[in-house]
């Protein structure tokens, strides 16, 4: 028998963030340099570390319920590879993690208790993290104590103060949505319309990305701004394509036409080679992996597009878009002609109005001077 979900208590002052990091001995100039990285993380200007100082110490440690549904667990992965004391680690290790039936210590009926009781205790308040498409077509294909993904979802959705798909699969659908679809695989906003939600697509996502949007959260109290697939501009706002550091390349019309050829050793662009970053947005170019050390271009792959929708059915990873690429080269060199032109044009337009100008002082014509050139 479901127990039934009601306000919460009001949390202690010794919950707060500020308090959490106190205890686990984070001083306060480290805290600081957190926040400046928060701050510059979320494309935020210099002017806003105080503010997210202020806030984060006087929010309370929020709770989070996190779901896995159908997925393949590389969303959690992703966020425990950090061996070290990053912007990632110090965030959760502040939130409470009440819920995660990957990472928990509890399992069965105990499991499930916490997950009713953080529900219950911080109804209206919590962060629902869910990773993982959600079966409709066939609700019994993927369960969790007996309870049908969708079901869950319905259930924990009510108590939420905002629900965060992370990865693809929750945010789109993903792999497990991929034709022929066999298990009716939804996306979180496919079911939920009433909550407010922010998309962090990937496969996987890429840590920062996903407590970059807890921290905005925490510190201003409303979603930050999303784009039109519901994820956040900070983080996705821009194509991989503009800020790959192979761009130059593309913009000159060279490319690797195989894996190994002389322009693959010599870090052409990719594109040829089924690149999708021109129509993919992410953060991977700028943020990356692994501590900041490579992403999938930088190691000589091309991107896979992940963090669109229907990627998966999107053709040939290895075929190039549909984009002509044998003109971008000319395409370039036009365009150089042009501002060459264009600069030109306005140099001896200058000249010009510099000689009228000196006749017009000497009271002489503009024939004079030209004659003493």
């Amino acid at each position: 028998m479901k127990k039934h979900i009601t306000e919460a208590e009001p949390i202690g002052d010794d919950d707060t963030l500020g308090a959490a990091l106190r205890r686990q001995g984070v001083s306060r100039r480290s805290f600081l340099k957190f926040c400046a990285a928060t701050a510059s993380m979320m494309a935020l200007p210099p002017s806003m570390v105080p503010a997210i100082a202020k806030a984060l110490e006087r929010a309370k440690r929020p709770s989070v319920i996190w779901l896995s549904f159908q997925e393949c667990t590389g969303c959690t992965e992703s966020l425990t590879r950090a061996h070290t004391a990053t912007v990632e680690s110090l965030i959760f290790d502040s939130i409470s993690l009440d819920y995660h039936h990957t990472l928990q210590a509890a399992a069965g009926h105990a499991a499930e208790e916490a997950r009713e009781a953080a529900m219950r205790e911080n109804f209206g308040k919590y962060l629902l993290v869910i990773d993982g498409s959600i079966p409709v077509g066939n609700p019994g294909y993927s369960t969790i104590a007996g309870i049908s993904n969708l079901d869950m979802l319905l259930e924990t959705a009510k108590g939420a103060a905002a629900i965060i798909p992370v990865g693809t699969c929750a945010a789109y659908g993903g792999i497990p949505q991929a034709d022929p679809n066999p298990t009716g695989a939804a996306s979180v906003a496919d079911l939920i319309t009433d909550k407010p939600i922010i998309n962090v697509p990937g496969c996987p996502p890429i840590p920062v990305v996903i407590t970059g949007v807890l921290t905005h959260f925490l510190t201003f109290g409303t979603l930050p701004e999303l784009d039109q697939l519901g994820r956040p501009k900070a983080f996705y706002g821009q194509s991989i394509h503009d800020r790959c550091y192979r761009r130059p390349f593309y913009d000159k019309g060279q490319f690797a036409e195989t894996f190994d050829d002389e322009g693959a050793r010599k870090g052409w662009c990719l594109y040829k080679l089924g690149c999708k970053g021109p129509t993919s947005y992410n953060a991977c170019a700028t943020t990356k992996w692994n501590g900041g050390t490579s992403f999938p271009i930088e190691s000589g792959h091309p991107c896979l597009g992940c963090s669109e929708p229907k990627f998966w059915d999107g053709g040939s990873f290895y075929k190039a878009l549909s984009i002509p690429t044998t003109e971008v080269a000319r395409d370039a060199l036009y365009a150089g002609a042009a501002a060459i032109a264009v600069g030109s044009a306005l140099g001896m337009k200058n000249r010009a109005s510099s000689k009228q100008a000196k006749a017009e002082h000497q009271k002489v014509s503009v024939d004079d001077l030209n004659k003493e050139d």
